[in-house]
């Protein structure tokens, strides 16, 4: 199976900074996949470079075998670590501004799980509550029927009863022939939703396995992060 996401020597410098060292990596389609490292590791710089946001130093980086650009951003769906909605727009107005942008979404998805949640459309975005907004925008996101979904931190700044149902979330919305990436530092908690895993430090890939593997070793993705990642 051709892999949905792939990275030959891929290098990112800010610069003088390496964000990325020359990375080669393959996640092939169907898989949810922990991108976990430590902040400023290299997480957002490869969504960011996936997404198309950042161009490479040097290496290359596929998107379904095509480089970034505007037929992969028919198929990826991108969730950034901070906000990026109009405070002043109901989200109503913002579930009809993202179907304009991408003729994937589900509309009655979208409104299905904003009911479930007991978010009132009609309500401007500015007036959510942080949980709430956070969970409008990851509805957007999953409404979608992409190949590729990459989810920058998207637990990292709710509540844990909030986690649990943005996990849930994903688990049950997204189109199980896709991959999702999740980036994030809370390994614990996205565990029992992962397929595989990359551990990257620094700009280099350490580590990429199946979960199941460690599990069957009787080891969790949680306790080799904090060994492989200890001071």
């Amino acid at each position: 199976m051709a892999a949905i996401l792939e990275c030959r020597q891929l290098k990112k410098n800010y610069g003088s900074f390496t964000a990325l060292n020359g990375i080669d990596l393959a996640l092939p389609q169907g898989k949810i996949v922990g991108l976990l490292g430590p902040n400023g590791s290299g997480k957002t710089t490869l969504i960011k470079l996936a997404c198309g946001l950042l161009a490479p130093t040097s290496g290359e980086i596929l998107i379904n075998g095509m480089k970034p650009g505007v037929e992969t951003k028919k198929i990826v769906a991108y969730l950034p670590e901070r906000n990026y909605l109009s405070d002043s727009m109901t989200v109503t107005e913002m579930v009809h501004f993202m179907a304009d942008f991408y003729s994937d979404l589900d509309q009655d998805k979208a409104y299905d799980m904003l009911a479930h949640l007991n978010i009132d459309p009609k309500k401007k975005f500015k007036a959510l509550s942080k949980g709430n907004r956070e969970k409008v925008q990851l509805i957007l996101v999953m409404s979608r029927q992409a190949k590729l979904y990459l989810l920058d931190e998207p637990i990292g700044g709710v509540d844990p009863a909030s986690r649990d149902y943005i996990l849930d979330t994903i688990i049950k919305n997204y189109n199980k022939e896709a991959t999702v990436v999740l980036s994030t530092h809370l390994i614990a908690d996205i565990e029992p939703v992962l397929d595989e895993y990359v551990f990257i430090r620094n700009g280099d890939i350490l580590e990429y396995n199946s979960a199941k593997e460690v599990h069957d070793r009787g080891e969790t993705v949680d306790s080799l992060f904090r060994e492989v990642f200890r001071c």
